[in-house]
């Protein structure tokens, strides 16, 4: 949208958008998400459109005050001089690293933050000199490649999510337009399909992980079932998440009862749309499985779950309706015509799986 910039035209712009100057060629304002708005300048240098970052809408950046920068900025490329060159210091990944890092800790587990500390500070270090803007996907890959080689492909994969969370909150910030990382290859981690959690490795996901992840043990269901999980879809009154068709991965509606430890989770979050965000959900699973997923995967959660409970000697067509399958038992015509819905046996089945961790976490 092209219009006059004034304070008023930046306050009313909607999440995602750009509003470009009616005056000034090239000068804008974007707005990333629900997050502040960022002036910035657009203009070509030797035949390439380039972006200089100017500064965060609010004191001292004005719309008068950004628009008599960008002016300045414009005078220089007059002159053979390309602004996006002559980056402060500040703008170096160690800089903004730091800045990042001291954001994240205050809003994450010491052992998340301990893992980005990691991934930033000791595999990123060929980084840290070099001016944010001038680090490209070839860099980003190359370092990647560096990491497997050294570390092998969990930890490849666990930098990657690390260096693309930073990157994003770096466009957020109004300091870059593109992520880098994006379109780089994430490694093959081998197969997983029979990886069934030891208790040792159960207590520790309890210990470090958050409610959103205990919620995946105690229920065995899937990662976006439960990380988008609404108020609405949960009946406190009969203690149980009620999951419509648009919801499963299988199209049918999934009525799954509560252990007494599940609905303990579920009744101390706040009252919001979304159990665990304001909106959309549960999103932070980078970080989440930079904390986890060394030698697992969150899907191993759901298997572990059905593998503990046939243990403890729950009926295979029991486990089958709390995970929401149709093949096996509830597959095929048996499916069509079995309408039973299990719910006593299902509630019994993941209320001793719940007792079982207690078990297990409590030693």
């Amino acid at each position: 949208m092209r219009a006059k910039i004034t304070k008023s035209a930046v306050d009313r712009m909607p999440p995602w958008t750009a509003l470009w100057d009616s005056e000034v060629k090239g000068f804008g304002v974007r707005r990333h998400g629900t997050d502040g708005r960022h002036y910035l300048l657009r203009y070509r240098f030797n035949g390439r459109q380039t972006f200089k970052k100017i500064g965060r809408h609010g004191s001292p950046w004005t719309p008068d005050a950004a628009r008599a920068e960008a002016l300045r900025l414009l005078g220089q490329i007059v002159t053979g001089v390309n602004p996006a060159q002559r980056q402060p210091d500040s703008t170096t990944f160690g800089a903004e690293m730091d800045r990042y890092l001291a954001h994240r800790q205050a809003n994450v587990r010491p052992e998340t933050f301990r893992q980005l500390t990691l991934h930033l500070r000791k595999h990123s270090s060929p980084l840290h000199a070099l001016a944010i803007d001038r680090i490209d996907r070839r860099r980003i890959a190359q370092l990647l490649a560096q990491v497997e080689t050294q570390s092998g492909a969990v930890s490849r994969n666990r930098l990657r999510s690390s260096l693309s969370a930073f990157w994003s909150w770096l466009i957020r910030e109004g300091l870059l337009e593109t992520n880098p990382v994006t379109g780089t290859g994430v490694a093959d981690e081998g197969p997983s399909r029979d990886r069934v959690l030891s208790n040792k490795e159960l207590a520790e996901i309890w210990r470090k992980g958050n409610d959103v992840i205990r919620l995946l043990l105690l229920t065995g269901q899937r990662r976006n079932e439960i990380g988008a999980l609404r108020w609405d879809e949960v009946d406190l009154a009969r203690g149980m998440i009620v999951l419509p068709s648009a919801r499963t991965k299988n199209k049918r509606k999934h009525e799954l009862p509560l252990s007494r430890q599940a609905l303990a989770i579920i009744e101390r979050q706040p009252r919001r749309p979304f159990l665990f965000s304001d909106v959309k959900g549960y999103t932070d699973w980078d970080c989440t499985k930079a904390r986890l997923d060394e030698r697992w995967h969150l899907h191993d959660l759901r298997r572990t779950a059905a593998t503990g409970m046939a243990e403890l000697g729950v009926q295979p067509h029991i486990i089958e309706a709390v995970l929401n399958h149709v093949s096996g038992h509830k597959g095929g015509v048996a499916g069509i015509y079995n309408r039973a819905k299990y719910s006593g046996e299902m509630r019994d089945a993941l209320q001793r799986w719940a007792d079982h961790l207690d078990q297990i976490t409590n030693n």
